[in-house]
């Protein structure tokens, strides 16, 4: 179980950076959602059982640029932290720009999309849980906070988890330093701070690759 295993031990990575002090330059990185690069016929999410791994194994190398590199191939850009969402088939892509995006939680988060996880806060329910204000985001970044139907992703009947790894913090796309994204009915939780997998991300990680 190969994929656990990297999983995991990423999640014991040492958080120090290795030149800047910017923990979230994955969300200004570009892409979808801020760090997803999605193939054009992408169009079932996760649920998709051929975005998966096989034999719960991502194969990876090593790389001079920072010690880490993935077959998804990990050469570290200036281009911002993003990787391509599950197992598109052939060498494919993960970006850690060596300035701004070797921080432990960063690395997690993009293996995560990489094993074939969405954000958080794209889940089906996500409105009974979060409050998104609309108000606040940055012009033209509003399709940044879409949700999936039930048809795209799948929690793997888990419930909605705001400690998780994959969460947007509550500045996420702001234009103007107000919140962007809050818990609903107590909105001191904190969201997107965490530098490990929670113990839900770790449960749907081996419900996804059926290890339990």
């Amino acid at each position: 179980m190969v994929l656990i295993a990297i999983a995991l031990l990423l999640t014991s990575v040492n958080a120090n950076p290795l030149i800047v002090d910017d923990h979230n330059l994955w969300q200004r990185s570009g892409k979808f959602e801020g760090d997803m690069v999605l193939a054009p016929w992408q169009k079932n999410g996760v649920i998709d059982t051929t975005l998966r791994w096989p034999h719960r194994n991502i194969p990876y190398e090593i790389s001079d640029v920072f010690g880490m590199s993935l077959y998804l191939n990990n050469d570290g850009d200036a281009t911002g932290c993003w990787a391509q969402v599950g197992r598109l088939g052939g060498r494919q892509e993960l970006n850690l720009q060596t300035n701004g995006c070797v921080w432990n939680h960063t690395i997690v988060h993009e293996f995560l999309h990489a094993a074939g996880f969405y954000h958080q806060q794209s889940s089906v329910d996500r409105d009974e849980y979060v409050t998104i204000f609309w108000e606040n985001i940055l012009e033209g970044m509003a399709y940044n906070f879409d949700k999936y139907n039930a048809d795209f992703i799948t929690s793997f009947n888990e419930s909605y988890d705001y400690a998780s790894i994959m969460h947007y913090g509550m500045y996420a796309f702001t234009s103007n330093n107000k919140p962007t994204i809050l818990p609903k009915y107590d909105a001191s939780i904190p969201i997107g701070v965490t530098s490990v997998m929670s113990e839900i991300d770790i449960r749907k990680l081996n419900k996804m690759y059926e290890c339990i």
